[in-house]
């Protein structure tokens, strides 16, 4: 009777377990198995143009001009990675590196990216793993994605070198672009990186996956986002805790733009303070003292509509930031 109670109970927590971390492989699964229409570029171009009216005039007049180009990259696992870039004549050595977010792709980023240009930039839009017309099977949710920026910031320096001046670069990301711009800024980098702009990024993935599967699926993180977490681990070698834009502002204080939407409820608003609690000052290196950076909260805001919503300010904030670190003409 013992034996049989013990084979029971045996069985039942194998039942459980196997439960267990058959929901967490159909999470990570959902969460980061990419859009298989991503490279289907004509709809995002049309779903531009849509949604940033003021856009379409430059694009077609980049495309007319063939100043809007495509590049590619080979990473060190093989991978054939994709960017847009474009040649300002009017740069003097500066180049806005503009990150897009969660299953989009670098043509989305051109509405931003038109600000730099504006502003007499160069721009370079990457395509990260997996998404647009880049390689890869898995989103990495700006956590592997950092190293990847780190070679587009080489790639920068080389595409633009100005045999006058230094590369003075801008990091600017929206959503899991903007996880990733704060990943990149807690690394050692190459000089010339001045400054970033983060809009709307979120904590950790940790942080991101546990509060959608409480809004998606009504679930607590036990034990369903822990199993996720460990498989994760073992498929792709990295943890939902380890990325952590959080602990990357930790390491260094850096000069950042923290902007988000007050009625953000994809990444929470209440995300944005602890991020900018965590690197809320920059060292000016004229005199060694500690400057605060900047924050902005968007009246009013839904997840990534700061610039649909209000772009004339959005235009004159990033101005200011990207100004006081990189400088005027």
């Amino acid at each position: 009777m013992k034996r049989k109670t013990v084979y029971i109970i045996v069985a039942v927590v194998a039942a459980l377990v196997l439960l267990t971390f058959g929901a967490g492989w159909y999470m990570l699964d959902y969460a980061l198995k990419p859009d298989y229409n991503r490279r289907d570029t004509a709809v995002v171009y049309k779903q531009i143009a849509y949604e940033y009216p003021w856009t379409r005039p430059w694009i077609d007049s980049l495309k007319h001009a063939r100043a809007l180009r495509d590049t590619f990259i080979t990473t060190p696992a093989g991978e054939h990675h994709h960017a847009l870039f474009v040649r300002n004549p009017r740069s003097m050595g500066r180049t806005a590196i503009v990150v897009h977010g969660y299953t989009d792709c670098s043509i989305r980023m051109l509405p931003i990216a038109s600000i730099y240009e504006r502003m007499g930039y160069n721009i370079l839009v990457p395509d990260l793993h997996a998404h647009g017309l880049s390689d890869g099977d898995d989103i990495q949710m700006g956590w592997k994605d950092r190293n990847d920026i780190i070679r587009w910031i080489y790639v920068a320096r080389r595409m633009f070198r100005d045999a006058d001046r230094s590369p003075r670069i801008v990091l600017h990301g929206v959503s899991m672009g903007a996880a990733t711009v704060m990943n990149v800024s807690g690394e050692k980098l190459p000089d010339g990186v001045c400054c970033f702009v983060e809009d709307c990024g979120f904590t950790s993935a940790w942080d991101e996956f546990s509060h959608q599967l409480g809004e998606q699926f009504g679930l607590p993180d036990f034990p369903v986002l822990y199993a996720a977490s460990i498989l994760c681990k073992l498929r792709y070698g990295w943890t939902f805790g380890e990325a952590s834009s959080l602990k990357q502002l930790g390491k260094r204080h850096t000069p950042m733009l923290y902007i988000h939407g007050t009625s953000d409820d994809y990444v929470p608003s209440a995300m944005v303070l602890p991020l900018f609690n965590m690197n809320p000052a920059y060292e000016n290196k004229a005199d060694k003292t500690l400057r605060y950076n900047d924050i902005w909260l968007t009246p009013g805001c839904a997840h990534a509509k700061s610039y649909h919503d209000y772009p004339y300010e959005y235009e004159r904030k990033v101005k200011k930031f990207v100004a006081k670190h990189i400088g005027r003409l």
